[in-house]
């Protein structure tokens, strides 16, 4: 290791990159993160070298595969591109890769102590978009989807913060149910052109909402009631999410707590919009990205 936080990278004359991984691969890498145009790609950058570019890795491996189960195609077309992706996690941990984002994560892997089974995770849940038009799932389906959409690259992503102990795993259990909860507030519209609605069936039901079809749940009185109620669980989980940073690094815990923040602020934009105005898309200014960015310590 380097003074800079960089491993020297094998069969060089001394030149150190992050990880020891070809600078082509880095950069490669990179560029799938600043394509996809994520609010959070500037604060990956804020972290130490290795670590940056072991997230880099980890994003733009969730990158490929959501693109594989949202983009055009059939379902066997998509279900064979993430089988390879399940070919492609499990030759890495045999010590097999042979494309930059799995050359990447192959260094990242026995550094962080990424676990295969969370990588899997993530694609378990892209299948279940690619296979499933989902409508109104109970709650026990919408739990094991947000843990496998959301939980599972929280725990990949707390390990290359910094952190692998069960209290950052409890950090990953609870703020990637949070954020999952607010983009399926957010995107109520666009997954219903698509579909698709993800708000729990017991809580429409509650609300007397009839669970028929994505048009018919938009429209109807008790909608309003059924998106509040599931606001308030995700902010719970943002509550359960902060106590549990508590007992982890604390440095290793900045990029969490900006998304924690980031999100509880865009879910309290939603609350106030209310879930009438569906079609009025909810955003932080930049302003306000900049604020929570330096209130968190990220610059």
């Amino acid at each position: 290791m380097t003074a800079s936080g960089m491993t020297a990278r094998p069969g060089t004359t001394g030149r150190a990159t992050p990880l020891g991984v070809a600078q082509q691969d880095l950069d490669a890498v990179e560029t799938i993160v600043r394509a996809a145009g994520t609010s959070f790609y500037h604060g990956m950058r804020m972290l130490p070298p290795d670590r940056r570019h072991a997230m880099y890795a980890i994003y733009a491996f969730c990158r490929i595969v959501d693109d594989i189960a949202d983009e055009a195609g059939s379902v066997e077309e998509k279900r064979r591109g993430l089988a390879a992706w399940r070919d492609k996690i499990a030759a890495l941990y045999e010590g097999r890769a042979q494309e930059p984002v799995t050359r990447v994560l192959a260094a990242a892997v026995p550094r962080f102590q990424l676990r295969a089974n969370d990588f899997i995770a993530v694609i378990d849940g892209m299948q279940t978009d690619a296979e499933t038009v989902v409508v109104a799932p109970d709650m026990a389906t919408l739990d094991l989807y947000c843990d496998r959409v959301a939980s599972a690259v929280g725990r990949l992503s707390v390990r290359a913060f910094g952190d692998a102990t069960p209290a950052a795993d409890r950090v990953a259990h609870a703020l990637g149910r949070a954020l999952q909860m607010t983009n399926i507030l957010r995107d109520i519209q666009e997954d219903a052109e698509r579909g698709r609605i993800y708000l729990p069936r017991e809580y429409l039901l509650d609300a007397n909402v009839p669970i028929s079809d994505p048009e018919t749940i938009l429209t109807a009185p008790g909608l309003p009631a059924a998106c509040d109620r599931l606001a308030r669980l995700a902010h719970g989980y943002f509550r359960e999410a902060s106590e549990a940073m508590q007992q982890c690094d604390r440095v290793a815990m900045k990029p969490a707590r900006l998304m924690g923040a980031t999100y509880d602020a865009i879910l309290s934009l939603l609350e106030r919009r209310g879930w009438k105005r569906l079609h009025r898309r909810v955003g932080l200014p930049k302003w306000k990205k900049l604020w929570l960015a330096c209130r968190y310590g990220l610059f």
